[in-house]
């Protein structure tokens, strides 16, 4: 199942944002409103119970710190990344979806004829994402240094899509890192259980990206 559905922007709705035009750089953190799903309250992190009945110690969401990573090439021969082996691969006309458990990694290619930039996005992209993601409540825009180069990263919380076989909710932390270069942007979008400690494996994924 793609666990990304309505919590992050799919490759048509990344298509139909207005291009990026030149702005300002640094970090900003936004005021939008809460975007509700099919209920007016937003779901809560998950939590799974240990052995004596108490709260897990680790999420639910963590990537193991044994993690294989391989690498992905996509089929435009435009750039890699390495991604968790072993996880479900979904493959469009737009990108890629890689899925597992309450993970997920969304590789989107865009045209778009200039670089994107802190306001720009805010401006632009974080409204679309407002308007799209239930529950949605921005962290933060701001540039991140990464091998391939600078990116646009907007940090946020939303709700996921509702799992096709339970029907449960639950509420997710997002990173959506933009690359740009001569006229083409790739969205890397990364999405875990709120509270999940995957700062390690995000970094390896962002960090693997490279233009070929």
């Amino acid at each position: 199942m793609n666990r990304l559905g309505r919590s992050v922007l799919t490759g048509a709705t990344i298509l139909g944002l207005t291009a990026c035009g030149p702005g300002g750089s640094g970090s900003a953190a936004g005021s939008y409103p809460t975007v509700p799903g099919s209920n007016s309250t937003c779901a809560s992190a998950t939590t799974v119970a240990g052995p004596n009945n108490g709260p897990e110690t680790s999420p639910p969401g963590d990537i193991p710190d044994d993690q294989a990573f391989v690498a992905y090439a996509s089929p435009d021969n435009l750039y890699t990344v390495k991604v968790p082996e072993g996880w479900a691969r979904t493959e469009s006309a737009t990108g890629v979806t890689f899925t597992d458990k309450l993970n997920a990694i969304d590789v989107v290619v865009v045209n778009r004829p200039a670089a994107p930039t802190v306001d720009s996005v805010r401006t632009d992209e974080v409204l679309v994402l407002a308007a799209s993601a239930p529950c949605f409540h921005l962290g933060a825009v701001k540039t991140a240094e990464r091998t391939a180069g600078m990116a646009v990263v907007v940090t946020y919380t939303a709700d996921s899509s509702p799992d096709a076989v339970t029907g449960k909710v639950v509420n997710d932390d997002v990173e959506r890192y933009e690359f740009w270069k001569d006229g083409k942007a790739v969205v890397l979008t990364l999405l875990g259980s709120a509270g999940s400690d995957n700062v390690d494996p995000w970094r390896i994924v962002t960090d693997s990206f490279a233009w070929r």
